[in-house]
């Protein structure tokens, strides 16, 4: 079980570029579908939770799997597994990308990049959001609370927070 939580997350790690938010889907596939260590429900309900705590959401994603699949040392092994692989990119990158970022080949892959990870930052979204808005109310919610935090710069903690108590109050 170790080695399969580092692997999986190694994985993770070593193929996604832009951040815990295109994570997600991976993450998805992995834990959801493959190993089928957790169900959807449970994966957005980790999600938010990840969201809501301080740290990179996939950091705290692979804890809170390495946890519950084996205990504390299962959160010691996943969340090294995620890490490893970007701590090792970013030491060669650094140490190779001084010399080469003028290159245009090299400003090129990056600009390509860009909009790889907006798509997969849209996937998670979707992906999440058909678990989560499951109801009218649920996406009345959802649209609310995309529109305070673009249009009336409400600060997500707050939404969270509000959105939380909403749902204690009317979501029963």
């Amino acid at each position: 079980m170790l080695f399969t939580l580092f692997w999986t997350f190694f994985k993770v790690g070593l193929f996604t570029f832009g951040g815990g938010y295109v994570m997600i889907p991976i993450m998805q596939r992995e834990l959801v579908e493959k190993h089928t260590w957790l169900t959807l429900t449970q994966f957005t309900d980790i999600i938010a939770i990840a969201e809501m705590t301080p740290g990179p959401i996939s950091v705290n994603t692979a804890t809170f799997v390495g946890y519950k699949m084996a205990k504390f040392i299962g959160s010691a092994v996943a969340t090294f597994g995620l890490v490893l692989p970007s701590f090792l990119i970013i030491l060669a990158i650094a140490t190779i990308f001084v010399h080469f970022q003028d290159s245009t080949v090299v400003q090129a892959v990056f600009k390509a990049l860009r909009p790889a990870v907006f798509a997969l930052i849209i996937v998670a979204a979707f992906s999440i959001g058909k678990a989560c808005v499951i109801d009218t109310a649920g996406l009345i919610l959802a649209l609310t609370v995309v529109f305070a935090i673009i249009f009336l710069k409400v600060h997500p903690i707050l939404a969270l927070v509000i959105s939380g108590v909403i749902g204690g109050l009317f979501f029963r």
